[in-house]
């Protein structure tokens, strides 16, 4: 169920309010054309300054405009586990397929904190979960063998890794196993990801260009490296550009320029530079986007 592309969605904002009518049509169309799944209300939906009943409300809509047609996996995570608990629960009763759940973040704990953390969470819920391990926004880094500890429970069943650490597949499956399930969050490293082991992407990419990112996705599962590097040609600049400046105000520009969804981020996060801009439209004239 969980192998390919899977947009890390976008929250579409109309003067400062979540704008669910274009939530919805991104949904419609990134099934159209060709996403595995959808992720909403991580990161790059900005679940920060999303407000709890706003996050839970996206979640619905997201599951809801699907209708079962590729899976859900509800961003779910928080540094307090008493929350990530509440989040889990709301995304198990508004119907979503899996959650995702990123390591406690701020606090710094231990790799013995993460377990508990996790397996708290776990007990609390009957959603499958994947751990998102991503360091250089959380500070703490869950090690491949506090991992394999965690993938001992029946239903933590895989890892978003955004590590840039290519290695950590092969090790993750020495302590996870192989069917481990262990989908990429860098896409500068997708490709080289599912050679090592993997068999998808959590993609910020993928909410600007859908069908290149699923089909990249879809040659390297297929073997066909050769083809995927050919997709990835035409994607790495892209893939730079959206994160010169933090990348979801990057994807949200490149989608207002293809008609999708205005550019608005809430603050802290800002309009990106004219540079910044300049380099996106070059990147998606490089991909045959626009």
């Amino acid at each position: 169920m969980f192998k390919g592309s899977f947009p890390a969605l976008v929250t579409p904002f109309k003067n400062g309010e979540v704008d669910w009518d274009t939530l919805k049509k991104l949904v419609e169309w990134h099934i159209a054309e060709g996403s595995n799944g959808i992720v909403p209300v991580g990161t790059t939906g900005e679940s920060p300054t999303l407000s709890h009943e706003e996050h839970n409300e996206v979640v619905k809509v997201v599951v809801e405009t699907a209708a079962g047609r590729v899976p859900v996996i509800a961003g779910a995570g928080s540094n307090a586990t008493a929350e990530g608990v509440e989040l889990i629960r709301h995304a198990q009763a508004n119907g979503a397929d899996a959650a995702l759940v990123v390591t406690p973040y701020y606090n710094k704990p231990t790799q013995r904190g993460m377990v508990a953390h996790f397996t708290a969470l776990h007990d609390a819920c009957d959603l499958p979960i994947i751990i998102y391990n991503i360091p250089g926004r959380s500070v703490v880094d869950m090690s491949p063998d506090t991992m394999g500890q965690l993938a001992k429970l029946p239903r933590i069943i895989g890892v978003k890794d955004a590590t840039g650490d290519l290695s950590r597949v092969a090790k993750q499956r020495m302590t996870c196993g192989a069917e481990f399930i262990q989908l990429s969050g860098e896409d500068a490293t997708a490709v080289g990801f599912n050679a090592m082991g993997g068999v998808g992407c959590i993609s910020v990419t993928a909410n600007v260009a859908p069908k290149l990112c699923a089909e990249m996705q879809a040659a390297t599962l297929a073997g066909d490296y050769a083809k995927a590097l050919e997709y990835q040609d035409l994607l790495m600049p892209l893939h730079i550009a959206i994160f010169l400046e933090p990348g979801v105000a990057g994807a949200k520009y490149a989608m207002s320029k293809l008609g999708l969804c205005s550019a608005e981020v809430r603050l802290p996060l800002t309009e990106l530079t004219d540079a910044t801009k300049a380099a996106i439209d070059a990147a998606m004239t490089h991909a045959g986007l626009i």
